[in-house]
């Protein structure tokens, strides 16, 4: 898991979030309110906005309905919830409050690291 995710806010433009992902090289953004985790926006969604990216707000264009793990969830059941989804992130939370991130990548270095010598 991912633990110093980078994130959006609600209010900010898609535009800036589209910069963010892009200075850090990211596919996605966790949207939180506070700490409350309350969306997520990907590349895709701002390549489908297209020139509205410097008007819409986050909150516009952002996933509301999350799948989400929790601290406890185990990688078998977060691969198999991809797997199922088609999602390649799964945000973690703790009582409603973003904890951390699992992505594809994730997944792939905890497989790794089992068959280590």
């Amino acid at each position: 898991m991912l633990k110093n995710v980078i994130v959006g806010n609600p209010n900010d433009l898609v535009a800036a979030c589209k910069l963010k992902m892009f200075r850090s090289n990211i596919g996605a953004l966790p949207i939180v309110d506070g700490k409350k985790l309350v969306g997520i926006i990907t590349h895709r969604d701002v390549l489908w906005a297209g020139n509205e990216v410097v008007t819409l707000k986050i909150k516009d264009l952002m996933t509301k309905d999350l799948v989400t793990a929790e601290r406890d969830t185990s990688v078998i059941e977060i691969s198999k919830i991809m797997s199922e989804t088609g999602l390649q992130r799964i945000p973690v939370v703790e009582d409603g409050n973003l904890i951390g991130l699992v992505t594809q990548s994730c997944i792939i270095k905890a497989v790794a690291n089992m068959f280590k010598p």
